[in-house]
């Protein structure tokens, strides 16, 4: 069986930023254990497949070892791929997903996501995150699958040097670090040992806890973004009621062929 593969870079605007994705096209769902073997040949962070469903496409995400819930960089470059290759004539595309209905708009040279809330409650800071991280952070919360941990400068999110072994310990997707930025509103790294990656790139879906405590704290709706990993990625962020809207670039890299 031969299928089409994009491999496309999310939430920057040049190639070799931003997050990585592969895109697989189906038009009926194959096993999951066939799914998974594709993304674990892949390799990548998230690899997204999906079928057309009457007028919505119902998308899936698979991590190289597991999948998962929602997946915001890998939505962004599916949407990408249906407007550019399937030249798909409306300008919102909507997703049915584990995660409900997920629409991405598109506007002007931005995609648009318009994702669940995360509901953030405050949690006491495992041990061993603080054990992993070397230091005690300020405030932490626990998503529906992150922790979330508020630091005070964005200095201190880009030294950290995690102890992943350490952190794995913690039973969660990932662990979100955070503190207001110098240059955009707020600064941000994902650590997610557990889901098949120490580090990702650009974390779409962390940005629907992120933006709710960025609006209580900041006290306004709208963000400018940065992941500083060192792919480093660009979001433009908005709190809407109880959504969140996530805006970015793509840029393709790749399209091809696999067989399975």
């Amino acid at each position: 069986m031969t299928l089409k593969i994009y491999q496309l870079d999310a939430f920057n605007d040049k190639v070799f930023g931003g997050n990585p994705a592969a895109v697989v096209p189906l038009t009926k769902w194959l096993s999951d254990e066939l799914l998974q073997k594709i993304a674990s040949e892949n390799n990548l962070a998230e690899t997204a497949f999906y079928v057309l469903e009457g007028d919505k496409f119902h998308i899936r995400w698979f991590t190289p070892t597991m999948e998962v819930d929602l997946c915001g960089h890998a939505t962004l470059a599916t949407s990408y791929q249906i407007f550019n290759y399937e030249n798909y004539p409306k300008s919102i595309i909507e997703f049915t997903s584990r995660s409900g209905i997920l629409k991405v708009e598109k506007r002007n040279d931005l995609l648009e996501l318009d994702f669940p809330m995360d509901q953030l409650m405050p949690v006491e800071t495992p041990k061993a995150l603080i054990d992993s991280l070397g230091i005690t952070p300020r405030e932490t919360y626990k998503g529906l699958t992150d922790y979330m941990l508020i630091f005070d400068s964005e200095a201190q999110i880009k030294a950290f040097n995690p102890d992943f072994r350490k952190m794995a310990e913690v039973d969660c997707r990932g662990v979100i670090v955070t503190a207001r930025g110098i240059e955009v509103d707020f600064v941000s790294r994902f650590f997610g040992p557990n889901s098949g990656g120490d580090e990702d790139p650009v974390t779409g879906s962390a940005h629907t806890s992120l933006t709710p405590y960025w609006a209580k704290v900041l006290n306004k709706t709208e963000f400018k973004a940065r992941q500083i990993s060192a792919r480093g990625g660009e979001l433009v962020c908005k709190l809407v009621g109880d959504r969140v809207k996530i805006a970015g670039k793509v840029v393709p890299y790749l399209v091809g062929e696999i067989t399975v």
